[in-house]
């Protein structure tokens, strides 16, 4: 795997991007009875191309930034990217959760990867490095608040020091 900065040219001519590639009706570790009986239709019945809702938790970190500055990136790109639910930050690292509305985790996390680095020249970003991504299904999410662990809801929404 080749590491670019974003914007860099790509080894072809034509411009690269990210795709979902359906793995077909059944996995071969997949046991009797648990695979798909219509390739159109998940186990639960609702449409394999229908979107869910993932919770993702994406942390960045790199050199310090400075406080005032890094808010107001952080709060752009909230203004940017509506289904932000909180930041918090600190000199040299951030934490951003929002819920994001894909078809499945690869499609959530693709954006979730793209996220810094698309906006970091509109909301002025520093040029931190992905450092921690978890992406979690809405049942997942709702079920770890319930038996009290995983990430607490999020609070006051917003921009927030660590």
């Amino acid at each position: 795997m080749r590491r670019v900065r974003p914007g860099a040219a790509s080894r072809g001519s034509a411009e690269r991007t990210l795709t979902s590639v359906a793995a077909g009706t059944a996995y071969e570790s997949d046991p009797p009875g648990a695979r798909e009986s219509d390739a159109g239709e998940s186990r639960e019945g609702e449409s394999a191309a229908a979107p869910r809702l993932w919770h993702v938790t994406l942390s960045v970190s790199g050199a310090e930034a400075p406080l005032d500055e890094l808010r107001r990136g952080l709060e752009q790109l909230a203004h940017d990217h509506p289904f932000l639910l909180t930041s918090r930050y600190a000199p040299d690292h951030a934490e951003i959760r929002y819920w994001e509305e894909a078809r499945d985790l690869h499609d959530a996390a693709a954006v979730a990867l793209r996220l810094w680095g698309e906006h970091r020249q509109s909301a002025q970003l520093p040029p931190w490095e992905i450092v921690g991504l978890e992406v979690i299904g809405r049942d997942t999410y709702h079920q770890r608040i319930a038996e009290g662990y995983g990430p607490l809801p999020a609070a006051p929404v917003g921009v927030h020091p660590f």
